[in-house]
């Protein structure tokens, strides 16, 4: 719903923001940064640059990791917004969460929000067959290929977050570390079980 008042148009839009449905009426230039932090208090997305170099207000929009300070909020109705805080809960933090805090990928902090949202959209595309700048052509024939995540494929695939602390050694291992036991998931997932072999 569209309305003016004092001749700033306002408008009205329905997000589901990890989990939870709102709605706000908010000037149509609101971006969706300011409208999780201002609007509705989600203060895990940091306002870095404010102008879509650094990532520290990446989260994912229907399950595609954007920057939030680029996206008007009245182009999104309707839309699921998860944050970093609704990858997992302090008392049960998501794999990749807990790898954050296993290899100590942080420093000040400021950026690990973004980067946790970079890093689980950056998996899900690598695991969907999305190929990426450094990605050999040749491995993606299959069109059912995974990509193989090297250190360069997750360099090349997290630069768009920006750490000032110099945390990228640990963040590496931390998202390396997801990975390969995502895929172990994966691979004994599709192994059967004695019961279902017998049956």
């Amino acid at each position: 719903m569209q309305q003016e008042t004092g001749g700033v148009t306002a408008l009205s839009t329905k997000l589901t923001i990890n989990g939870s449905p709102q709605e706000l009426t908010h000037d149509v230039r609101v971006t969706l940064l300011d409208a999780l932090r201002d609007h509705l208090g989600v203060t895990s997305v940091k306002k870095g640059c404010d102008h879509g170099q650094c990532g520290a207000c990446t989260v994912l929009v229907d399950g595609r990791r954007v920057v939030s300070c680029l996206s008007l909020t009245a182009s999104l109705d309707g839309a699921e917004v998860v944050t970093a805080e609704g990858l997992g809960t302090p008392g049960q933090l998501s794999d990749l969460q807990q790898a954050f805090v296993d290899r100590d990928a942080l420093q000040c902090g400021y950026c690990t929000p973004g980067q946790v949202c970079s890093a689980q959209a950056m998996l899900a595309e690598a695991a969907a067959g999305m190929p990426s700048h450094v990605t050999d052509p040749d491995a993606l024939v299959d069109t059912d290929a995974t990509v193989e995540l090297t250190d360069a494929e997750i360099r090349e695939r997290m630069s768009g977050n920006l750490c000032r602390c110099g945390a990228y050694v640990n963040i590496l291992a931390a998202i390396r570390d997801t990975a390969a036991r995502r895929a172990e998931g994966a691979a004994d997932a599709s192994v059967p079980t004695a019961s279902e072999e017998s049956s």
